[in-house]
């Protein structure tokens, strides 16, 4: 037990190392360079460099970097998810972090067990945590953005009933108001501010936020443009609407909590039940997964337990 916690430690100690040396320290010093650039350059200079950065980089390797141009386009969606969760990390790194975690889980059940096909399948559910992680702060990240968003309607709606442009409302919105939705809303303040049409940084807004609620802002205030009318109203209305639905949301969270605690129960007992089992007495199982109808047994079960998790599922997310 000691030598494989060694070796672990020792591999994840080189991983980390790597990565630092290979990505993190020129990054550093990418960085450092760029800043004594633009050090005696006004603000406005250092956000359109922000904006005018390429979001098509894959990862910081260059080596990988050209491994994943030809899956890029496969990849949009895998990075348009890292974007909404906003965390500091691209693709690569995400594809580093799988491998990782697959030849971890991997080579600990192939220790323990001597079992290849099981090691390969819990190496591929390893392999799924880092973007399981990435969804997850992306999860958190747009339900702190809803709760915030009805709060930067209200200021933006005063600001127009003070007298002031939208642009200029959407600039108090970005410099009063708390992450994420500080950040979106100086994204988009800044894209109609270097010479983008306000029309389309709203629509790229719209698209960012993975959100009814800012798909209706953007209507909303596209409509309002083409159409006329009083903009302060019609925020006011749907910073209510925004704030109803919310409300309905959390009590729907708080009914189905039941229903999704007894979909994580049996979604996750089964298999932790049979890997204790497993590594309490392995000889009494060694014949059950070395047969052929055993391991044909094993299989069909996980995907009955697979359909199972999905009709639970569906049957708990309740729309709204």
């Amino acid at each position: 037990m000691l030598l494989v916690v060694g070796t672990f430690a020792l591999v994840l100690g080189i991983i980390f190392g790597l990565y630092w040396l290979l990505v993190v320290r020129p990054e550093m010093t990418q960085q450092a360079t760029l800043r004594t650039r633009i050090g005696e350059k006004s603000p406005q200079v250092a956000k359109a460099v922000a904006l005018l950065k390429t979001p098509e980089k894959l990862s910081d390797l260059a080596i990988l970097d050209r491994l994943l141009i030809p899956v890029a386009r496969v990849a949009t969606p895998i990075q348009r998810t890292i974007a909404q969760s906003g965390l500091n990390v691209t693709l690569g790194t995400i594809v580093l972090a799988s491998a990782t975690c697959a030849a971890i889980g991997f080579a600990v059940v192939d220790y323990f067990l001597h079992l290849r096909l099981a090691a390969a399948l819990v190496g591929a559910i390893a392999a799924c945590i880092p973007y399981a992680y990435v969804l997850r702060a992306r999860s958190q990240r747009m339900l702190k953005f809803e709760e915030q968003f009805p709060e930067a309607i209200e200021l933006l709606s005063r600001a127009l009933r003070a007298g002031h442009a939208l642009t200029t409302g959407l600039s108090m919105v970005a410099e009063e108001m708390d992450q994420p939705i500080g950040a979106e809303f100086q994204t988009l303040y800044d894209q109609q501010n270097f010479g983008l049409p306000l029309s389309q940084a709203l629509r790229n807004f719209g698209e960012r936020i993975p959100s009814l609620d800012a798909r209706f802002f953007v209507t909303a205030v596209l409509t309002q443009k083409e159409a006329g009318g009083n903009l302060s109203e019609v925020l006011d209305n749907l910073a209510s609407i925004i704030r109803d639905r919310f409300k309905v949301k959390r009590q729907v969270r708080v009914i189905s909590a039941h229903g999704r605690m007894t979909g994580w129960v049996l979604s996750v007992l089964p298999n932790a039940l049979a890997l204790f089992f497993c590594v309490l007495d392995p000889d009494k199982y060694a014949t059950f997964y070395r047969d052929p109808l055993g391991m044909q047994l094993i299989a069909g079960a996980l995907f009955l337990q697979l359909v199972g998790v999905f009709i639970i599922k569906k049957i708990v997310n309740i729309e709204y």
